[in-house]
């Protein structure tokens, strides 16, 4: 299936591999916030970004220090992608002092200044201008840092995404917005919710390229964020990419996903998986045999199985945070 995608991969074998285990440790994470999202112990809202690992794991490939991103609420794999702590997040999403917002964000409102993550936001498509004045402020103060800021196919029908291309293409900010399509929007299939689907083109009537990318692909979305990036660090952005890609779950752990068949979404995970697919790069090139792959998934269980038992080792927050972190 996947290795067929691309014949001569443009990474190396240590490069594959920290892509394989990178998406394997976003993959393991979010089952494991499923398992514990059943059991009752995450509460409110839970998007999981099972089967999309690659756009994110490509993305930060073509990152450097100093670039931030920013998302919406199908968050975790980028909190994880970016570095952040996984007992951090796991933390958070139980509600636990040991969380990144000390338990008062929850699923979709963390943040890391260290890692230059700055959400995590629970209004679709708000994040978008936010993430134009990042990049604003890195424009300013005339750095060459980039800004990711993603979001999904149903936030680019929103009102305030367009105003923000006006203003961002306007100024040639350095910011990338990535499109993650997963096809399917809060539950509306793509070809009934938008008039033109390509929706890499929604920044063409203000002057903004775009283009689509294989968003099962790892190393497809790592070299047109590379492409983008230096777009935007010579003072040529902002630039579009729509990340054509596809979420085994529901929108959230509350959604029976019935908008679709069964038999398709086990088609994308038999022929599109993006960790399957670097997998079979691996084995079949030659850079890894199965066992050395079995020995990352028993590692990345272990960090993940490591969070979970630290989440609910740590206490819920004191009565006193209620009054912390409050502004009016």
């Amino acid at each position: 299936m996947a290795a067929t995608r691309r014949k001569k991969p443009n990474a190396s074998k240590e490069e594959l591999l920290a892509y394989y285990r990178d998406m394997l440790l976003i993959r393991r994470f979010e089952e494991k916030a499923g398992q514990l999202y059943g059991m009752g112990l995450i509460g409110g809202f839970c998007h999981l970004y099972i089967g999309q690992e690659a756009v994110v794991v490509g993305a930060e490939a073509a990152a450097k220090e100093g670039d931030q991103r920013i998302t919406t609420y199908r968050d975790h794999g980028h909190m994880l992608a970016c570095g952040m702590d996984p007992n951090g997040v796991m933390a958070e999403l139980t509600g636990r002092e040991g969380g990144y917002s000390r338990g008062k964000g929850g699923s979709m409102h963390m943040f890391s200044k260290e890692k230059e993550f700055y959400g995590g936001h629970g209004i679709v498509g708000a994040n978008v201008p936010l993430g134009a004045g990042l990049a604003f402020a890195n424009k300013y103060r005339e750095n060459d840092n980039v800004t990711f800021t993603y979001f999904g196919d149903g936030a680019a029908n929103q009102g305030q995404v367009y105003e923000t291309f006006n203003m961002a293409s306007l100024w040639k900010l350095p910011v990338i917005f990535i499109i993650e399509n997963n096809q399917y929007a809060m539950g509306t299939s793509l070809k009934r919710a938008s008039s033109s689907p390509a929706l890499y083109t929604r920044g063409a009537a203000f002057g903004i390229e775009g283009e689509a990318v294989d968003g099962m692909d790892v190393l497809a979305v790592k070299e047109a964020c590379l492409k983008a990036a230096d777009l935007c660090r010579k003072g040529e952005g902002p630039y579009i990419l729509e990340m054509n890609t596809y979420r085994y779950r529901g929108h959230s752990m509350s959604d029976p996903a019935k908008y679709r068949t069964r038999e398709e979404v086990q088609k994308m995970r038999e022929t599109r998986d993006p960790i399957e697919h670097v997998r079979e790069l691996l084995t079949l090139g030659g850079d890894a045999t199965d066992d050395e792959l079995k020995a990352i998934d028993k590692e990345v269980r272990g960090i993940v199985n490591a969070s979970a038992d630290f989440a609910q080792e740590s206490p819920e927050p004191a009565l006193e945070e209620l009054w912390t972190d409050v502004y009016a």
